[in-house]
């Protein structure tokens, strides 16, 4: 008996990978703009990564596998990591780090319904469990990890829904990632998605409320740009102030988070000509795989 319903969970499983597996070959794969410098070390450190994945005793472990597949995607082949997670999530199926990261390649693909289901199964498979801290793949200027496993799991679900324009289920997500948002760079970065979504679900009360938090204290490692932002949202800074960071072109990760958060802003304050210009001057920019990139892009389908 146990070996039938085994062999029906792997036979469900397949199934479920099969279908997951159509977007992702159909979808548009676009290549990070980087420097011939980083380039050269992303290939080294994916070489290395790949034959540690692949030399170790019983074709590597979960660990190995996942460092192979986050590697794989940090030099722009979206497509080749979700198959190298794919591929793991039939040996490890109860690991919710492989779904997570998995998920966010989706995400990165434009396939968002199933970014959502491998975030909904990777929340289902924390429930009850420690939160652990998820190492960098590019660190900090500390090089200190600012997020977990189960912070990324509900923000990237939270994004997930976003992107897709439905505001209640994101926000659900939101609130339960600010739960274990424990640090203020994992707070700042939550803060401002939730936020927005707040205000896209017109819940502007609630949303002021979330800003008491980000004070004049409150400093971030990395998020710089969230909190440029969040202050924005506090009335501390004016628009123009950060127009004129992002200057002519989004040609940069920060200038197009600056950029989609002020983009919304202008929406907010019943601006939309200057919403779609700074929209647009996004998705002309080079940060193709970038959230606020995949955000104005959505934000503009959405329009249409």
């Amino acid at each position: 008996m146990k070996k039938i319903v085994f062999c029906a969970i792997a036979l469900a499983i397949c199934a479920d990978l099969a279908t997951a597996q159509t977007c992702a070959d159909n979808a548009k794969e676009v290549p990070p703009a980087l420097s011939r410098e980083t380039k050269l070390d992303y290939e080294k450190r994916l070489d290395e990564a790949r034959k540690i994945a692949l030399t170790s005793p019983n074709g590597g472990d979960a660990d190995s596998t996942i460092w192979y597949g986050r590697r794989t995607a940090y030099t722009g082949r979206y497509k080749d990591a979700i198959t190298i997670f794919t591929k793991a999530v039939t040996r490890w199926p109860k690991d919710a780090r492989l779904y997570r990261h998995r998920g966010h390649r989706y995400i990165t693909l434009r396939c968002f319904d199933d970014a959502i289901r491998d975030f909904e199964t990777a929340a289902k498979l924390i429930k009850g469990k420690p939160d652990e801290i998820e190492p960098d793949g590019l660190p900090n200027a500390q090089n200190t990890p600012t997020s977990t496993l189960q912070s990324n799991i509900w923000y990237h679900l939270g994004l997930s829904f976003y992107l897709k324009g439905d505001f209640k289920k994101a926000e659900k997500a939101y609130s339960e990632c600010m739960k274990v948002s424990k640090n203020n760079d994992m707070l700042a970065a939550t803060t401002h998605w939730y936020y927005m979504t707040l205000r896209r679900l017109e819940k502007n009360p609630q949303a002021a409320r979330l800003l008491e938090a980000i004070d004049g204290d409150f400093e971030v490692i990395e998020n710089d740009d969230y909190l440029k932002l969040l202050r924005l949202y506090r009335g501390e800074v004016r628009a123009e102030m950060l127009l004129a960071d992002i200057g002519e072109k989004a040609d940069s990760l920060g200038n197009a988070s600056l950029g989609y958060g002020l983009g919304n802003w202008f929406l907010y304050s019943r601006d939309s000509v200057r919403a779609e210009s700074i929209l647009r001057k996004i998705v002309a920019g080079n940060q193709w795989s970038s959230f606020g990139y995949i955000a104005a892009e959505a934000e503009l389908g959405h329009a249409k």
